[in-house]
């Protein structure tokens, strides 16, 4: 059976930290790391946090962490 590689895309999903209980937060998968990393802060909706991953500064922001996850890996 083949595995697949591919890494799932970037999420927004509830803040599982309770002093920030009903704010969202993005995850990026990074590979060769079992936890995300954290994208950004703390959004007060999903809506919000979807709009900022899909944003300009949320696309560089992702670019950004995946880019130092494989400088990371190489060295």
């Amino acid at each position: 059976m083949k595995k697949n590689k591919k890494l799932p895309p970037p999420y927004v999903t509830e803040t599982r930290d309770q002093r920030f209980a009903g704010t969202f937060e993005v995850l990026v998968p990074v590979p060769g790391r079992n936890k995300p990393h954290r994208a950004a802060g703390n959004f007060a909706s999903q809506h919000a946090a979807e709009g900022w991953l899909h944003s300009e500064d949320g696309k560089e922001k992702v670019a950004e962490i995946l880019e130092d996850a494989e400088k990371s890996q190489s060295a």
